[in-house]
């Protein structure tokens, strides 16, 4: 069967979880995330990371919020 890309599983292991984040193995194990137990591998819900991401707040202007004001006011347009 040949490997898409495009294919997130639904359990991860640290490695996996940290770079499908964007962050190193080692900030992912200090977050305390809840980990699932498969044998001797401990693995993370994708679910979960989606969720610890979610709730990252954002960071300048939000979609949705008027920061045209201050640009017009700045050009001189009404």
């Amino acid at each position: 069967m040949p490997v898409n890309p495009d294919f997130t599983p639904r359990l991860m292991k640290a490695t996996a979880a940290a770079h499908y984040l964007g962050i190193s193995p080692s900030k992912l194990r200090a977050l305390a995330l809840p980990v699932r137990r498969a044998g001797g591998n401990l693995l993370y819900e994708r679910a979960d990371l989606d969720a610890w991401a979610d709730a990252l707040p954002y960071d300048g202007p939000q979609e949705g919020t008027d920061d045209c004001n201050a640009a017009d006011t700045a050009w001189n347009v009404s």
